[in-house]
């Protein structure tokens, strides 16, 4: 069963849990969560999850990520997901930390942002569908509230347009 770094809501770790329990408890837990951006810097890579994920099934995400296992890093975490997911091998930049709740869904974002042009190779278990949006598109996306996009990578990718 898979061991997932659980954290105080400072981000601080206190321990371990199986993903299973991380879920049905609502432990604080740690992720990273990655921003694509194009090399030129005028574009964000936005995909769209799969219809089978058990967590915000077939919305969009301008982010790509996921929780940080025990004994992992953030650091490492966010290079293994973009690998997963995007089939990218880069050294994703750290941003910033951030809580999110959404409900019994609580971690602390260890948010990334890797500059890439691709090629894509998405995980057919996660990615449905992924493409370029202008930065504007994607401002403007995550401030519309009928946007069908995960709640995390909305309210990251806000905050990431106050760092960028």
């Amino acid at each position: 069963m898979e061991q997932v770094l659980v954290v105080d809501p400072d981000g601080n770790p206190v321990g371990t849990a199986t993903r299973a329990r991380v879920r049905a408890e609502g432990l604080w837990h740690a992720c990273a969560a990655i921003v694509v951006r194009s090399l030129d810097g005028t574009r964000l890579y936005v995909h769209r999850r799969t219809d089978t994920k058990d967590v915000y099934p077939g919305l969009y995400d301008p982010t790509c990520g996921g929780v940080v296992a025990a004994g992992e890093t953030p650091d490492d975490c966010a290079a293994r997901e973009l690998a997963e997911e995007l089939g990218v091998r880069a050294v994703p930049q750290f941003r910033f930390r951030t809580p999110f709740v959404d409900g019994t869904i609580r971690y602390v974002a260890h948010v990334y942002e890797v500059r890439c042009d691709g090629p894509f190779a998405h995980q057919p278990e996660e990615v449905a569908w992924g493409g370029w949006m202008t930065l504007d598109e994607v401002r403007t996306k995550a401030a519309d509230p009928d946007w069908p996009v995960v709640p995390d990578g909305r309210a990251l990718i806000l905050e990431w347009f106050t760092w960028a």
